[in-house]
């Protein structure tokens, strides 16, 4: 196994990497069946949270600059 010295890539093509890698385990994970515990419980509590109307949520496209603003200013 070849490794990666992440100290070398730049942030942004970091923060592509950490989302191909997220696409490619999340089509894995569905294929096999794959789904932790742990994973149905939040959902179901953050479901929970939402039908009582306690959650905030944000537009897509706000939520992708907060994180690239975030990410070009480190």
């Amino acid at each position: 196994m070849q490794t990666i010295d992440f100290n070398t890539i730049p942030l942004q093509e970091k923060f592509m990497l950490m989302e191909q890698l997220w696409e490619s385990l999340s089509h894995e994970a569905n294929a096999k069946g794959f789904t932790p515990e742990w994973h149905l419980d939040e959902l179901d509590k953050r479901q929970r949270k939402s039908e009582a109307g306690q959650s905030t949520f944000s537009d897509f496209s706000d939520a992708k600059k907060r994180l690239e603003s975030f990410a070009y200013k480190h």
